[in-house]
Protein backbone atom coordinates (compact mmCIF):
# COMPACT_ATOMS: atom_id res chain seq x y z
CA UNK A 1 0.00 0.00 0.00
CA UNK A 2 0.62 3.67 0.19
CA UNK A 3 2.50 3.00 3.50
CA UNK A 4 4.58 0.58 2.72
CA UNK A 5 6.18 1.96 -0.84
CA UNK A 6 7.12 5.11 1.64
CA UNK A 7 8.86 2.73 4.47
CA UNK A 8 10.39 0.61 1.94
CA UNK A 9 12.10 3.94 0.14
CA UNK A 10 15.70 3.60 1.10
CA UNK A 11 16.31 7.47 0.07
CA UNK A 12 13.22 9.49 0.64
CA UNK A 13 10.61 8.98 3.34
CA UNK A 14 8.26 12.25 3.33
CA UNK A 15 6.51 10.68 6.51
CA UNK A 16 9.71 10.93 8.46
CA UNK A 17 10.27 14.41 9.89
CA UNK A 18 14.01 16.13 8.82
CA UNK A 19 16.65 18.30 10.69
CA UNK A 20 15.55 21.68 9.01
CA UNK A 21 11.82 22.33 10.41
CA UNK A 22 13.68 21.99 14.14
CA UNK A 23 16.49 23.94 13.40
CA UNK A 24 14.36 26.63 11.95
CA UNK A 25 11.99 26.36 14.84
CA UNK A 26 15.06 26.66 17.11
CA UNK A 27 16.72 29.59 15.26
CA UNK A 28 13.03 30.99 15.63
CA UNK A 29 12.57 30.66 19.60
CA UNK A 30 15.95 32.12 20.42
CA UNK A 31 15.39 35.27 17.94
CA UNK A 32 12.42 35.58 19.64
CA UNK A 33 14.05 35.44 23.17
CA UNK A 34 16.36 37.84 21.95
CA UNK A 35 14.17 40.11 21.04
CA UNK A 36 12.26 39.80 24.45
CA UNK A 37 15.82 40.34 26.08
CA UNK A 38 15.91 43.83 24.02
CA UNK A 39 12.68 44.76 24.03
CA UNK A 40 12.80 44.51 27.97
CA UNK A 41 16.17 46.16 28.44
CA UNK A 42 14.92 49.12 26.02
CA UNK A 43 11.66 49.31 28.97
CA UNK A 44 13.36 49.34 31.71
CA UNK A 45 15.44 52.57 30.23
CA UNK A 46 12.13 54.31 29.50
CA UNK A 47 10.98 53.64 32.77
CA UNK A 48 13.67 54.34 34.69
CA UNK A 49 14.05 54.76 37.86
CA UNK A 50 11.24 53.03 38.98
CA UNK A 51 12.95 52.74 42.59
CA UNK A 52 15.33 54.61 44.56
CA UNK A 53 19.05 55.27 43.79
CA UNK A 54 21.68 54.31 45.66
CA UNK A 55 24.36 57.09 45.91
CA UNK A 56 28.01 56.19 47.09
CA UNK A 57 29.90 59.41 48.36
CA UNK A 58 33.40 58.00 49.34
CA UNK A 59 34.45 60.36 52.18
CA UNK A 60 33.41 61.46 55.34
CA UNK A 61 29.77 63.49 56.08
CA UNK A 62 30.75 66.87 56.27
CA UNK A 63 33.68 66.72 53.65
CA UNK A 64 32.70 69.02 50.40
CA UNK A 65 32.02 66.00 48.48
CA UNK A 66 30.06 64.55 51.08
CA UNK A 67 27.86 68.75 51.41
CA UNK A 68 27.90 68.59 47.68
CA UNK A 69 26.50 65.19 46.60
CA UNK A 70 23.60 65.74 49.17
CA UNK A 71 22.51 68.88 47.87
CA UNK A 72 23.01 67.37 44.13
CA UNK A 73 21.02 64.15 44.90
CA UNK A 74 17.72 66.06 46.99
CA UNK A 75 17.89 68.35 43.68
CA UNK A 76 18.24 65.20 41.17
CA UNK A 77 15.64 63.62 43.14
CA UNK A 78 13.15 66.07 42.01
CA UNK A 79 14.01 65.58 38.37
CA UNK A 80 13.88 62.02 38.52
CA UNK A 81 10.86 61.39 40.88
CA UNK A 82 12.92 58.95 42.78
CA UNK A 83 14.84 59.42 46.11
CA UNK A 84 18.58 59.19 45.73
CA UNK A 85 20.04 57.65 48.79
CA UNK A 86 23.29 58.91 49.58
CA UNK A 87 25.96 56.11 51.95
CA UNK A 88 29.34 57.25 52.80
CA UNK A 89 31.54 54.58 52.03
CA UNK A 90 35.04 56.28 53.54
CA UNK A 91 38.76 54.96 52.94
CA UNK A 92 41.69 54.70 51.34
CA UNK A 93 41.35 58.40 49.63
CA UNK A 94 37.90 57.33 48.20
CA UNK A 95 39.16 53.75 46.89
CA UNK A 96 36.50 51.29 48.89
CA UNK A 97 33.59 53.80 47.85
CA UNK A 98 34.62 53.59 44.38
CA UNK A 99 35.61 49.94 44.43
CA UNK A 100 32.20 48.78 45.76
CA UNK A 101 30.02 51.31 42.56
CA UNK A 102 32.88 49.56 40.01
CA UNK A 103 31.60 46.16 41.12
CA UNK A 104 27.54 47.01 41.46
CA UNK A 105 25.54 46.21 38.79
CA UNK A 106 25.48 48.63 35.93
CA UNK A 107 21.73 49.23 35.75
CA UNK A 108 21.75 53.17 37.08
CA UNK A 109 20.57 52.34 40.82
CA UNK A 110 24.29 52.67 41.75
CA UNK A 111 26.16 55.77 41.46
CA UNK A 112 29.47 57.51 42.49
CA UNK A 113 29.92 60.75 43.48
CA UNK A 114 33.27 60.95 42.64
CA UNK A 115 36.11 63.46 43.32
CA UNK A 116 39.69 63.83 41.84
CA UNK A 117 40.75 61.55 44.04
CA UNK A 118 38.78 58.87 42.95
CA UNK A 119 38.79 58.75 38.88
CA UNK A 120 41.97 61.03 38.46
CA UNK A 121 44.71 60.55 41.14
CA UNK A 122 44.48 57.11 43.14
CA UNK A 123 45.87 55.65 40.07
CA UNK A 124 49.06 56.99 40.70
CA UNK A 125 48.66 57.30 44.64
CA UNK A 126 48.29 53.76 44.66
CA UNK A 127 50.19 50.23 43.54
CA UNK A 128 47.32 47.99 42.77
CA UNK A 129 43.91 49.08 43.01
CA UNK A 130 40.65 46.76 42.96
CA UNK A 131 39.31 47.94 39.79
CA UNK A 132 40.78 49.39 36.47
CA UNK A 133 39.79 53.24 37.21
CA UNK A 134 40.05 54.19 33.22
CA UNK A 135 37.42 51.29 32.52
CA UNK A 136 35.29 51.04 35.45
CA UNK A 137 33.26 53.77 35.62
CA UNK A 138 31.01 55.38 32.91
CA UNK A 139 31.07 59.03 33.24
CA UNK A 140 27.29 60.72 33.62
CA UNK A 141 28.33 63.93 34.59
CA UNK A 142 30.43 67.00 35.63
CA UNK A 143 29.36 69.24 38.64
CA UNK A 144 31.48 71.64 39.59
CA UNK A 145 35.20 72.27 41.31
CA UNK A 146 36.52 73.89 44.50
CA UNK A 147 39.65 75.53 45.02
CA UNK A 148 41.63 74.70 48.57
CA UNK A 149 42.59 76.93 51.47
CA UNK A 150 46.23 76.40 53.03
CA UNK A 151 45.69 76.82 56.40
CA UNK A 152 48.11 77.27 60.07
CA UNK A 153 47.14 76.57 64.03
CA UNK A 154 46.54 79.94 65.42
CA UNK A 155 49.33 79.11 67.83
CA UNK A 156 51.86 78.62 65.11
CA UNK A 157 54.16 81.94 64.65
CA UNK A 158 54.30 82.24 61.44
CA UNK A 159 51.53 84.83 59.82
CA UNK A 160 52.00 84.77 55.89
CA UNK A 161 52.54 81.24 53.96
CA UNK A 162 56.10 82.65 53.14
CA UNK A 163 57.24 82.77 57.14
CA UNK A 164 55.13 79.38 57.20
CA UNK A 165 58.21 77.86 54.55
CA UNK A 166 60.88 80.15 55.99
CA UNK A 167 59.98 78.37 59.19
CA UNK A 168 60.07 74.95 57.22
CA UNK A 169 63.38 75.18 55.37
CA UNK A 170 64.96 76.31 58.71
CA UNK A 171 63.83 73.26 60.88
CA UNK A 172 63.58 70.29 58.16
CA UNK A 173 60.89 67.32 58.49
CA UNK A 174 59.94 69.55 62.07
CA UNK A 175 56.53 71.18 60.26
CA UNK A 176 54.01 68.68 59.88
CA UNK A 177 50.51 68.57 57.64
CA UNK A 178 47.77 66.87 57.51
CA UNK A 179 45.79 65.18 54.60
CA UNK A 180 42.93 63.15 54.73
CA UNK A 181 42.31 63.03 50.68
CA UNK A 182 44.20 63.11 47.48
CA UNK A 183 43.88 66.82 47.14
CA UNK A 184 45.25 67.44 50.52
CA UNK A 185 47.89 65.39 50.30
CA UNK A 186 48.77 65.79 47.14
CA UNK A 187 48.73 70.09 47.50
CA UNK A 188 50.83 70.17 50.63
CA UNK A 189 53.33 68.21 49.13
CA UNK A 190 53.09 69.90 45.81
CA UNK A 191 53.34 73.14 47.93
CA UNK A 192 56.86 71.67 49.34
CA UNK A 193 58.14 70.19 46.45
CA UNK A 194 57.90 73.39 44.90
CA UNK A 195 59.09 75.73 47.90
CA UNK A 196 61.72 73.29 48.40
CA UNK A 197 61.62 72.64 51.98
CA UNK A 198 60.34 69.00 53.59
CA UNK A 199 57.45 68.61 55.84
CA UNK A 200 55.88 65.56 57.92
CA UNK A 201 52.96 64.39 56.60
CA UNK A 202 50.14 63.07 59.30
CA UNK A 203 46.77 60.52 57.32
CA UNK A 204 43.47 60.58 58.55
CA UNK A 205 40.34 58.82 57.62
CA UNK A 206 38.69 62.29 57.61
CA UNK A 207 39.03 65.62 56.47
CA UNK A 208 36.65 66.78 60.11
CA UNK A 209 38.81 64.82 61.82
CA UNK A 210 42.09 66.45 60.50
CA UNK A 211 40.42 70.04 61.37
CA UNK A 212 40.20 68.93 65.01
CA UNK A 213 43.44 68.08 65.26
CA UNK A 214 44.51 71.48 63.29
CA UNK A 215 42.70 73.41 65.62
CA UNK A 216 43.70 72.06 68.57
CA UNK A 217 47.73 72.20 67.93
CA UNK A 218 48.37 68.35 67.03
CA UNK A 219 49.32 69.55 63.51
CA UNK A 220 50.58 72.53 62.07
CA UNK A 221 49.37 72.94 58.37
CA UNK A 222 46.08 71.47 57.18
CA UNK A 223 45.42 71.91 53.07
CA UNK A 224 41.52 71.11 51.97
CA UNK A 225 38.17 72.37 50.68
CA UNK A 226 36.27 75.48 51.43
CA UNK A 227 33.56 73.72 52.92
CA UNK A 228 35.88 71.93 55.65
CA UNK A 229 38.40 75.24 55.73
CA UNK A 230 36.19 78.43 55.40
CA UNK A 231 33.88 78.59 58.54
CA UNK A 232 37.03 77.78 60.61
CA UNK A 233 38.85 80.62 59.23
CA UNK A 234 35.99 83.21 59.19
CA UNK A 235 35.41 82.06 63.12
CA UNK A 236 39.03 82.56 64.35
CA UNK A 237 39.91 79.26 64.74
CA UNK A 238 42.59 78.63 62.35
CA UNK A 239 45.10 80.92 60.23
CA UNK A 240 44.10 80.45 56.43
CA UNK A 241 47.31 81.75 54.70
CA UNK A 242 46.34 81.44 50.49
CA UNK A 243 44.25 79.64 48.75
CA UNK A 244 45.55 76.85 45.68
CA UNK A 245 43.75 78.29 42.49
CA UNK A 246 45.85 81.00 40.13
CA UNK A 247 43.72 83.63 41.55
CA UNK A 248 42.08 85.04 44.79
CA UNK A 249 38.75 83.07 45.20
CA UNK A 250 35.57 85.69 45.43
CA UNK A 251 34.79 83.63 48.32
CA UNK A 252 37.31 84.77 50.57
CA UNK A 253 39.10 87.83 48.82
CA UNK A 254 41.24 88.76 51.59
CA UNK A 255 43.65 85.53 50.93
CA UNK A 256 46.17 85.51 48.58
CA UNK A 257 46.77 82.75 45.59
CA UNK A 258 50.06 80.33 46.43
CA UNK A 259 51.46 81.95 43.26
CA UNK A 260 51.04 85.71 44.55
CA UNK A 261 51.81 84.68 48.57
CA UNK A 262 55.10 82.91 47.26
CA UNK A 263 56.20 84.80 44.03
CA UNK A 264 56.45 81.83 42.17
CA UNK A 265 54.42 80.29 39.33
CA UNK A 266 52.36 77.10 38.11
CA UNK A 267 50.81 76.49 41.47
CA UNK A 268 47.04 75.10 41.24
CA UNK A 269 45.76 72.54 42.34
CA UNK A 270 41.94 72.14 42.82
CA UNK A 271 39.11 69.68 43.46
CA UNK A 272 36.18 68.72 41.20
CA UNK A 273 33.05 66.75 42.14
CA UNK A 274 31.56 64.56 39.12
CA UNK A 275 28.95 61.40 38.73
CA UNK A 276 29.86 57.94 37.55
CA UNK A 277 28.28 54.55 36.84
CA UNK A 278 29.76 51.29 36.70
CA UNK A 279 31.09 50.32 33.01
CA UNK A 280 28.18 49.01 30.91
CA UNK A 281 25.40 51.30 32.14
CA UNK A 282 23.26 51.57 29.22
CA UNK A 283 23.42 54.97 27.59
CA UNK A 284 19.29 56.08 28.09
CA UNK A 285 19.85 55.86 31.58
CA UNK A 286 23.08 57.92 31.89
CA UNK A 287 21.65 60.27 29.44
CA UNK A 288 18.73 60.68 32.34
CA UNK A 289 21.17 61.04 35.38
CA UNK A 290 22.95 63.59 33.13
CA UNK A 291 19.92 65.63 32.69
CA UNK A 292 19.41 65.53 36.34
CA UNK A 293 22.26 66.47 37.37
CA UNK A 294 23.08 69.42 34.88
CA UNK A 295 19.80 70.58 35.78
CA UNK A 296 20.98 70.31 39.52
CA UNK A 297 24.09 72.43 38.70
CA UNK A 298 22.11 75.13 37.15
CA UNK A 299 19.95 75.84 39.78
CA UNK A 300 19.81 78.42 41.30
CA UNK A 301 19.59 77.02 44.92
CA UNK A 302 23.14 74.83 44.06
CA UNK A 303 24.79 78.02 42.96
CA UNK A 304 23.39 79.73 46.64
CA UNK A 305 24.30 77.30 48.73
CA UNK A 306 28.03 76.61 47.84
CA UNK A 307 29.33 80.18 46.92
CA UNK A 308 30.87 80.63 49.82
CA UNK A 309 32.63 77.78 49.37
CA UNK A 310 34.21 78.62 45.94
CA UNK A 311 32.23 76.25 43.96
CA UNK A 312 32.26 76.85 39.96
CA UNK A 313 29.48 74.75 37.46
CA UNK A 314 30.49 73.19 34.27
CA UNK A 315 28.14 70.97 33.53
CA UNK A 316 27.96 69.07 30.11
CA UNK A 317 27.88 65.88 28.25
CA UNK A 318 29.53 62.23 29.83
CA UNK A 319 31.86 62.70 26.65
CA UNK A 320 33.00 66.13 28.56
CA UNK A 321 33.31 64.43 31.62
CA UNK A 322 35.34 61.54 29.74
CA UNK A 323 37.92 64.04 28.17
CA UNK A 324 38.05 66.20 31.74
CA UNK A 325 38.65 62.31 33.66
CA UNK A 326 41.84 61.26 31.20
CA UNK A 327 42.93 65.08 30.81
CA UNK A 328 43.10 65.42 35.15
CA UNK A 329 44.52 61.94 35.23
CA UNK A 330 47.35 62.58 33.28
CA UNK A 331 47.48 66.43 35.41
CA UNK A 332 47.55 64.48 38.49
CA UNK A 333 50.16 61.70 37.36
CA UNK A 334 52.74 64.49 36.88
CA UNK A 335 51.87 66.49 40.51
CA UNK A 336 52.28 63.49 42.25
CA UNK A 337 55.51 62.50 40.71
CA UNK A 338 57.21 66.08 41.10
CA UNK A 339 55.95 66.01 44.27
CA UNK A 340 57.62 62.76 44.73
CA UNK A 341 55.17 61.08 46.79
CA UNK A 342 55.79 57.26 46.46
CA UNK A 343 52.65 55.13 45.54
CA UNK A 344 51.68 53.27 48.75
Amino acid sequence: MHYKALESSPTRNTLAPTAAPWSSILGMGLGLLWSAVALNTQAQAQVFPNKPIHVIVPFAAGSATDQIGRAFAAKMSEELEQPLIVDNKVGVNGMLGADFVAKALPDGYTLLFGTNSTNAALKSLMKKLPYDQDTAFAPVAFMGSVPLIVAVNNEMPTKTLKEFIALAKSKPEYVTFASASTSQLVSSAMLAGMAGVEMTSVPYKSGPNAMTDLIGGQVMMFTADFAVMLPQVKAGKIRGLAVTSSQRSKAIPDLPSVNEALGIKGYELIAYFASFAPAGTPRDIIMKINHASNTAANSKDIQDKFADMGFEIDPGTPEALMQRSKSETAKWAKAIREAKIEPQ
